[in-house]
């Protein structure tokens, strides 16, 4: 069996694009978290953190 690639082109396309997306995002989410604290930001902000930790890591 030969596995040319390990994975699918369009899923690392994907990927990619959510990483370039995820970083400001996560910015403005802190931003936003800092300026007004609701727990719905804190835990909107730990899941896009861990989301991107995830896809850096090679996770995902």
């Amino acid at each position: 069996m030969n596995c040319r690639w390990k994975f699918h082109p369009t899923y690392l396309r994907i990927k990619y694009g959510c990483k370039q997306v995820l970083l400001p995002l996560i910015i403005f989410q802190f931003i936003r978290t800092v300026i007004v604290p609701t727990s719905f930001d804190v835990v909107l902000l730990g899941i896009l953190g861990l989301l991107y930790v995830a896809i850096y890591l090679g996770w995902l």
